[in-house]
Order: C-alpha cells, then sequence, then structure tokens
C-alpha cells in the first residue's frame, strides 16, 4: 500500500482535516481556553481575555485631546470559567482479516483524528489481540497501510483494552472504526460499550466501507451497540466533517 495509493490517501486526509478545522473552529477554541466568565474579573493579563468595554470606561479620564487618543494606563481581564483541556481521542482500528476491503479508510480516517487540533490521539490496532501504536501514530495513515492484516476479531477485547487509557471520561471520545463483525462475544462487545457510555465516554462507530465505497458491516450488531449509547455512522471521509461538527457540539 505505498506510492500513489498512499499518496492519494494523504491528499484526501489533509482535504478532510482542512474542512473539520473549519467547521470546528469554534469548539477548538472553547475547548483550548474555556469560555469566558463576565461575573469574575483576573489578574491575568492575557490578550484573549481583555476586557474592552472596562478598559476603555477606566481610561476615559486619560484621553488627549489634542492628539485625539486613548491613553491606556490600566488594563482589565475577564476571567475564565475552565482551563485548558483537551478532548483526548481514542482510535481502535479493526485490523482483522474481514476488514482488507477497509484498510484505506481506516488509515485515512484515523490521519483525519490524528491532524486535528487541540486534540490528544491514542491509536490501537486490533484483530484478536491489541498493539498500542500510539507512539508511532504522527503518520497514521502510513502506519496502518502497513499493518499485515489477519486473524480473527475480538471488538469487545480492544474496547476493554481502551477502558484503560480513559484518564477523564467526559473529555474522552472512543472513535472505533470496524465492520462490527465480532468474533469473540458479542455480548461482551455490548456490555464494554455500556460501560464506556455510563462512564461518560461518547463512542462513535464508523462502520467499514468496501473498495467501492459501500458500506460493509454487521448491522445487527451495530444496533445493539446503539441501543446502548454508542453513535454509528456508515459514511465516507468528506461527510465525517459534518457529523462530527454536530457530535462535539
Amino acid at each position: 500500500m505505498a506510492g500513489p495509493v498512499l499518496e492519494t490517501a494523504r491528499a484526501l486526509v489533509r482535504k478532510v482535516v482542512d474542512d473539520l478545522r473549519r467547521r470546528l473552529a469554534r469548539e477548538v477554541r472553547q475547548v483550548l481556553w474555556g469560555r469566558l466568565n463576565r461575573q469574575r474579573r483576573s489578574r491575568l493579563k492575557v490578550a484573549r481575555n481583555l476586557d474592552f468595554h472596562r478598559t476603555i470606561r477606566a481610561n476615559l479620564k486619560h484621553y488627549d485631546r489634542d492628539k485625539k487618543r486613548l491613553v491606556v494606563e490600566a488594563l482589565h481581564f475577564w476571567s475564565r470559567t475552565e482551563r485548558h483541556m483537551p478532548w483526548h481521542i481514542i482510535l481502535a482500528v479493526d485490523c482483522s482479516g474481514s476488514m482488507m476491503d477497509s484498510v484505506i479508510y481506516s488509515a485515512v480516517m484515523a490521519g483525519i483524528f490524528r491532524g486535528l487540533p487541540a486534540l490528544r490521539v491514542s491509536l490501537a490496532a486490533f484483530d484478536t489481540s491489541v498493539v498500542d501504536l500510539s507512539d508511532q501514530a504522527d503518520d497514521p495513515t502510513e502506519l496502518l497501510m502497513n499493518v499485515q492484516l489477519g486473524g480473527g476479531t475480538d471488538i469487545a477485547g480492544a474496547l476493554g483494552y481502551c477502558e484503560t487509557l480513559v484518564q477523564n471520561p467526559q473529555r474522552t471520545i472512543l472513535v472505533l472504526v470496524t465492520d462490527f463483525c465480532e468474533g469473540g462475544s458479542p455480548t461482551g462487545l455490548v456490555l464494554a460499550v455500556k460501560r464506556l457510555r455510563e462512564a461518560g465516554v461518547r463512542v462513535l462507530g464508523l462502520a467499514a466501507l468496501d473498495e467501492k465505497a459501500q458500506p460493509a458491516y454487521d448491522r445487527q450488531m451495530a444496533e445493539r451497540c446503539v441501543a446502548v449509547g454508542a453513535e454509528v455512522a456508515a459514511l465516507t471521509p468528506q461527510r465525517l466533517a459534518e457529523w462530527l461538527a454536530k457530535v462535539l457540539s
């Protein structure tokens, strides 16, 4: 999966990431800096927190009539309701044999999430075992397109591992890229999704597409996951931006 195929995948990642950055600009700024608290003042002198109206009022007495300009001797700032706390995206990518037709799709989706600002990304590839690739995920598109596919599928086991990575459930999104063809315990998969949701983790299932961009996944298994709180969509990377913007907002 190298050469022209890899470059095409990277080009698609760049296009969708740029679109996502635009759509999520407001949400990202709020995640980075928090919302303004107009009930509290702050001594922290940061430009983005500047209280323009109070600053102008407090310095009107220093207005220079000859030069027709306001001389600012004191600045006033708003406080913020929260400190910087980025979203943690946990990507769990199914690399079992049944995902052969979806390897490019999985790699592109992983690259898109890795390219977003204000996100901390963990990456786990799995079949019947789990390999944590977070420390190698600078270019997940290339990484996943060089993964050797094969073996069975244990989605429940992969989600169990992902649970151990969760530090702040309210700020965690688990993105599961899979065809939902569970080779392990279907009940175990449903229970794993339920535990994550009850803890406060958002669980997004990106159902696999085949090489013709047609949905190729176990719909009944996906529906069971939705019933316990997961959000599942079978969509192209270009449609991801619209869907994800709605989820995060």
